[in-house]
């Protein structure tokens, strides 16, 4: 047996043994299979992830592990998800501290990158507040290796969401701390005249945007049809590390952030009829620098539900002469 996997089965163990004490424990399990190309390549990875929590009643313990193992390779390796504590602070706020996965506003500057086998996490503390009128965090993030001369490098957020008049709001407020570096984001959603219509304005660490609106509109309970604008600033190619859109189509299973001075015009539409699901988009992607520049993509997923524990999917896309495909399990008991 290969060093790697017997200290992976080993950990396993030790994880399992953990869990049968916990007060709650979950289990998730992904498989995905690669079938890019000219589909004659089958590349076939699993990721399984088990969870702990303990608690009481203003206290709780949860730490996670991921496994992760491509098939046919003998190539496994495995690591800690999540690990955190949380408790109640005299009843006016909560604070957690560790390891944590963070989704706020759009994800365009703080997401977990659940497609990734590398999601993304955040070492740090953060504080909640449930007010009356919005849901208030703020976080912070640091890291120094000890040297006499180093700083700390690390980020301090701040995310304020809540429902007003019927429309979705969120900001997000992010900066480094070994600079004056910061990073905004506004994200409004709400219903007009029988629609849905969203705007989110996002500036990253060097001042970059990207702006994306979009209106939804319902046909009838099982179909609706979309359209969006996403459009980026000309001075530099907007970015944040480690979210949803950090990568192209085999890091992110997207297109990703695109190129400074970018606009991508997007229509389609999903529906769902009997555990079957089935999305189509359309995207027509210009350059406000280059007027020659053209790139046309298409999504299309597909979904069926097998039960109230797992799930499996379909997901195509051709951008210019690539195509993309993957075909993805998911069960979690």
């Amino acid at each position: 047996m290969k060093k790697n996997l017997r200290n992976v089965l080993a950990l396993a163990l030790g994880l399992m043994t953990t869990v049968s004490f916990a007060q709650d424990w979950n289990v998730d399990s992904r498989t995905r299979i690669d079938m890019s190309g000219d589909n004659d390549k089958m590349v076939t990875n699993q990721r399984a992830t088990l969870g702990a929590t303990w608690g009481g009643s203003d206290w709780g313990i949860h730490m996670s592990s991921d496994v992760d193992y491509m098939l046919g390779s003998g190539s496994a390796s495995m690591g800690i998800y999540e690990a955190y504590a949380s408790a109640n602070l005299m009843g006016v706020a909560s604070v957690t501290a560790g390891r944590q996965a963070l989704d706020n506003g759009s994800g365009a500057l703080m997401s977990s990158n659940q497609w990734s086998a590398n999601r993304t996490t955040w070492d740090g503390m953060t504080f909640g507040f449930d007010m009356d009128m919005a849901d208030i965090s703020l976080g912070y993030a640091s890291y120094n290796g000890g040297g006499v001369d180093e700083e700390d490098q690390g980020n301090m957020w701040l995310n304020v969401g809540g429902e007003f008049s019927g429309w979705n709001v969120n900001l997000l407020y992010m900066t480094r701390t070994a600079s004056d570096d910061a990073a905004t984001g506004i994200d409004i959603s709400g219903g007009l005249m029988g629609a849905t219509v969203s705007l989110s304005q996002n500036s990253d660490w060097e001042g970059d945007e990207m702006r994306a609106v979009g209106l939804s509109y319902s046909v009838n309970d099982d179909m609706s049809v979309n359209v969006g604008q996403t459009t980026y600033s000309e001075d530099g190619a907007f970015n944040m590390a480690g979210t949803n859109m950090d990568g192209s189509w085999m890091e992110t299973g997207g297109m990703g952030y695109l190129s400074a001075g970018d606009e991508d015009l997007s229509y389609g539409l999903s529906g769902s009829l009997a555990g079957i699901s089935v999305g189509v988009s359309m995207h027509a992607i210009t350059n406000s620098v280059d007027d020659a520049y053209e790139r046309d993509v298409m999504e299309m997923d597909l979904g069926y539900s097998l039960g109230d524990n797992a799930g499996l999917g379909v997901s195509y896309a051709t951008d210019g002469d690539d195509t993309y495909t993957w075909l993805t399990l998911t069960v979690t008991p």
